[in-house]
């Protein structure tokens, strides 16, 4: 029996639906085994706004902001976003690759977009994630890993460990105990 939360389509119903074009197919016999977590704010460091939801639709202005020229044009995405409120966006179906990795490597295998679901939370890697955070990411972790068994606490990893040097989220704020403390095993 599926969970009434989490549709056959891998949509999950706690979450706001914003289809991101910013999406592509797995490779054939692929399915998610990894669970990425992420930092972003936009611009950085500042939060609420339309800004992160329009980067994931390629509608972002890029005269809006000093910083938004520098990433005019990326094509990114992720499954989920959850707001400093704990409200949770959805921008791709679970079963689909998003585009939020990038060059990325976990224990040697690489393309983890490719097998991997991320999650964003709108955050800095100085900056305090919120309770409601916290709160949410636990809920929909649990949902993600009841229809993917594959993701256990081993494969929960951050930005930081699977591009290295590349990118530092979540960063330091990010409470790992707290998070993975508030997951069954």
């Amino acid at each position: 029996m599926t969970d009434p939360k989490l549709d056959a389509a891998g949509r999950l119903s706690i979450a706001r639906w914003i289809a991101s074009p910013n999406a592509n197919e797995r490779p054939e016999g692929l399915g998610p085994d990894l669970l990425v977590i992420h930092n972003i704010s936009l611009p950085p460091g500042q939060f609420g706004g339309p800004w992160i939801e329009q980067l994931f639709l390629n509608q972002l202005d890029p005269s809006a902001d000093p910083f938004f020229a520098s990433i005019a044009g990326l094509q990114v995405s992720a499954h989920l976003l959850i707001r400093r409120d704990g409200e949770l966006l959805q921008f791709v179906e679970l079963g689909r690759r998003a585009w939020h990795a990038g060059r990325s490597s976990f224990r040697g295998r690489p393309e983890c977009n490719d097998y991997s679901i991320g999650i964003e939370l709108e955050g800095a890697d100085d900056v305090a994630f919120s309770d409601a955070q916290y709160e949410r990411l636990a809920e929909a972790t649990q949902l993600i890993r009841a229809r993917y068994p594959a993701i256990t606490r081993d494969r929960i990893t951050g930005h930081e460990q699977i591009a290295p040097g590349r990118k530092t989220d979540p960063g330091p704020a990010f409470d790992w105990q707290r998070y993975l403390n508030s997951l069954p095993d």
